[in-house]
């Protein structure tokens, strides 16, 4: 029996999906329903299902980050209103991304194509669009090289400088240089600094991977990005599990499957 878990932080949409693959699929067993993608990638991790039918915009980790930590066989089917994330789906190795409203029709076309993946043994399908989405063809076609999309113009993106922070009545202004490493924590991300103070921003992690110079903040797991400018070391377990260990800090930061190519040269 196949197994699916579905994440969406909107209860009627997830509802709704569950009763439209409870129509088509009858046969899918649905293991659970995520709110967040902090619960999503917890529990995809606890129960290991063969699919993952993710949200994107979700509070804690979006759906691409919950993908990107996937260590198990789970595959990933991406539900969203949003057709800008396309590109960065299909690089996840996603089955299928379905832009909401989404209807029976093609939802069946995504059906088809999960069960064809998962029915050879090992075998693995690859991606594609479907020609009924107008809407994300209209967007790969902007996005992907060559697409309409607006000519580069040579210069190099503004960087975050600076973190705005609020506790009660005070804001603190938090410069990024200072920051340690940022870690999701539900609805928030945690922001740890130098000082040894911790700071609670709204901003989810792949805002802060994008907003963040590439050359000095790197995301190691997908809730955890670190300022590499404060790496002491790295260290291996007994089971070949890579942590990272920062200046000042007693604690380590584990550096997860999808990451780990990064750090070959330490």
């Amino acid at each position: 029996m196949t197994t699916a878990l579905i994440a969406d932080d909107e209860p009627h949409l997830a509802r709704a999906l569950h009763d439209h693959l409870a129509r088509l699929w009858p046969a899918l067993q649905v293991l659970h329903v995520a709110r967040n993608g902090v619960e999503a990638a917890e529990r995809i991790a606890a129960l290991q299902p063969d699919l993952a039918f993710l949200d994107i915009q979700m509070p804690g980790l979006t759906g691409l980050e919950v993908a990107q930590g996937i260590e198990g066989r789970t595959r990933v089917v991406f539900v969203t209103a949003y057709d800008e994330y396309a590109v960065q789906a299909f690089e996840s190795e996603a089955l299928d991304y379905v832009l909401k409203p989404v209807s029976d029709t093609r939802l069946q076309r995504t059906v088809d194509r999960v069960r064809r993946a998962l029915s050879p043994p090992g075998g693995v399908a690859a991606p594609t669009v479907d020609d009924g989405d107008a809407r994300l063809l209209a967007a790969l076609q902007r996005l992907l090289p060559g697409g309409s999309a607006p000519a580069a113009t040579g210069a190099a993106p503004a960087r975050l400088r600076w973190l705005r922070a609020s506790s009660g009545e005070l804001t603190h202004q938090v410069a990024v240089d200072d920051v340690l490493f940022f870690r999701a924590d539900d609805k928030y991300t945690c922001v740890y600094t130098t000082a040894g103070a911790e700071h609670l921003i709204r901003t989810p992690i792949a805002e802060l991977a994008a907003a963040l110079d590439p050359e000095q903040f790197v995301q190691v797991h997908r809730s955890t990005i670190v300022n590499m400018a404060f790496l002491a070391g790295t260290r291996r377990d007994e089971t070949s599990r890579l942590f990272l260990r920062l200046r000042g800090q007693t604690q380590e930061l584990p550096v997860s499957r999808a990451y780990v190519h990064l750090f070959k040269a330490m």
